[in-house]
């Protein structure tokens, strides 16, 4: 196309001051976005560290009730059969 035909289009190269503006807000804003995310999976992750640590302390403790009461009903057999057989 001519350079001196009205209907071609022409690019604007010029950037004016609010599209810059623009443009450094939505940098902040993405770059925000991505601390506070980061943040957030931090804090994730020591709640399910915790909650891991405390599922294998509550494990060991009902492991531990368990031993003691199969160790219990073995006692409770042994005295109830002495107790039938005399």
């Amino acid at each position: 196309m001519a350079n001196g035909d009205p209907k071609s289009w022409q690019l604007n190269r010029q950037i004016n001051i609010s599209t810059l503006v623009q443009l450094v807000l939505l940098a902040c804003l993405i770059i925000g976005s991505y601390v506070n995310l980061q943040r957030q999976l931090d804090s994730l992750q020591r709640d399910v560290t915790m909650l891991l640590r405390r599922q294998q302390d509550f494990t060991g403790k009902i492991e531990a009730l368990s031993a003691k009461s199969i160790s219990y009903e073995y006692r409770l057999r042994a005295l109830e059969k002495g107790t039938t057989y005399e």
